[in-house]
């Protein structure tokens, strides 16, 4: 049983990364919050020209420095038709296009990400707060857990207790440049201080739900649930 155990674990381990938080930093409203969209046939190379690698004295990982490790590969979002919508146990259902929800308040955060494989990043994430648009759907109180869906219909769910209080990011940028699509552009959960298949990308849909046994893409195959670091 425990060989077992431990196979289980270096799999689950193999194909994640982890993350930490450093700090959080609230924009003033004046911010400029407008954001490029990226160019058609834009590549990474181009982007690490000119994305920032040191911020408040810290030094900052390249966006190179990622590996690809998606379960369907880089999606190609249409941002013209994209919607972002938050539904279920909520009581005023929400839809956002890409510019209606980078109009709600953005932030900005500092967060180290590794694989047990061998690399590690760190990063500047700047988004909106996942709590602020379930504020906007009205919470109901039967809700317990935040599912997160993607446009290659992956899944994956956080308690909504951890989500309103540890200031969960929905970034749409990194190191001040767009989200690469390799990173999931519009948008990328910051699942800080949760192992690597938390931090979904290309997020278009927000599901609250009362099943605190809900499990996503990889927690269905066995990965657990918790996935603390």
């Amino acid at each position: 049983m425990k060989k077992i155990r431990l196979i289980s674990t270096l799999l689950i381990l193999l194909l994640s990364v982890s993350a930490c938080s450093a700090y959080i930093e609230r924009e003033s409203p004046e911010a400029d919050k407008s954001v490029e969209e990226p160019t058609e046939g834009r590549v990474l190379e181009e982007l690490a020209e000119v994305e920032i690698r040191e911020y408040e004295g810290e030094d900052l990982s390249s966006i190179l420095d990622f590996q690809e490790n998606s379960i369907s590969g880089p999606q190609d979002v249409d941002i013209e038709t994209y919607r972002l919508s938050i539904d279920g146990l909520v009581k005023n259902p929400m839809s956002y296009s890409y510019d209606e929800a980078l109009e709600l308040q953005n932030y900005t955060k500092v967060v180290n990400m590794y694989c047990v494989t061998g690399w590690n990043v760190t990063i500047l994430w700047e988004g909106i707060l996942v709590a602020d648009l379930l504020k906007e759907a009205v919470i109901d109180t039967s809700a317990k857990t935040v599912i997160f869906h993607a446009v290659d219909d992956y899944t994956t769910s956080l308690p909504l207790d951890f989500i309103l209080e540890n200031d969960i990011l929905l970034a749409y940028k990194i190191n001040e440049v767009v989200l690469p699509k390799e990173n999931g552009y519009p948008f990328q959960l910051v699942a800080e201080d949760k192992l690597g298949y938390k931090w979904i990308r290309w997020v278009n849909r927000i599901e609250l739900s009362d099943d605190e046994n809900y499990k996503g893409f990889w927690e269905s195959r066995g990965y657990n649930n918790e996935a603390d670091v």
